[in-house]
């Protein structure tokens, strides 16, 4: 098992002024390096056969090993898994189609309003975490996730996920604190700027 760090579709100037060079540079060479490095160690270590890594994340109950360490694998491949998924949700200037917005609207009544419920949750969101739009067997939802968990990490009782990512925004405070300091709110609202719409389509779509 060797995950590796993915490449970037974009430079990391791409995403200037509402996410800013150094940060995403160090976000994605140091911080989502390091997830990678401890998750190859850990699987290494355990003999683990190779999984890609949402099969990883989705089956860590099934994975023997001692639970010191499937916390600490739990921590780090949802850390890769994640940043994985956050870099290709990326890109400036993008815009929903007829087709997000009317599902946006069936489920929060109109874009403006998901917009508002997604930053509120993610502004009351206390600690580090994610927040995620999902989709369900019949609906979209907003929820929040601890740490590095991930929706795919949650089953329901067909031991499928209980939803699968459509946008997720990091809540660390690495990935916002050298530009906007303590103005997390500021941050979320960026967020907007540098989400790619065509892949929300493409992942709404997929699943």
């Amino acid at each position: 098992m060797n995950y590796k760090l993915p490449k970037l579709l974009y430079k990391y100037s791409d995403l200037e002024p509402f996410f800013d060079t150094r940060t995403m540079e160090i976000h994605h060479t140091k911080h989502h390096q390091n997830y990678i490095n401890n998750t190859n160690l850990v699987l290494k270590q355990n003999n683990v056969r190779d999984l890609k890594i949402n099969e990883l994340i989705s089956n860590l109950d099934n994975i023997s090993i001692p639970i010191s360490q499937k916390i600490f694998l739990r921590n780090n491949a949802g850390g890769h898994a994640n940043h994985s998924f956050f870099w290709k949700i990326l890109k400036k200037n993008t815009k929903p189609n007829n087709i997000i917005l009317n599902i946006l609207k069936d489920e929060f009544i109109n874009f403006e309003n998901f917009k508002k419920n997604f930053e509120e949750k993610a502004l009351k969101f206390f600690g580090s975490g994610w927040i995620w739009l999902i989709k369900t067997k019949n609906s979209l939802k907003i929820i929040t996730t601890i740490n590095q968990d991930n929706p795919l990490m949650f089953l329901d009782d067909k031991k499928e996920p209980i939803g699968y990512p459509l946008i997720g925004l990091d809540l660390w405070e690495h990935a916002y604190y050298l530009k906007y300091q303590n103005n997390k709110n500021l941050y979320i609202k960026s967020f907007w700027n540098v989400l790619n719409w065509d892949k929300v389509l493409q992942l709404f779509l997929s699943k």
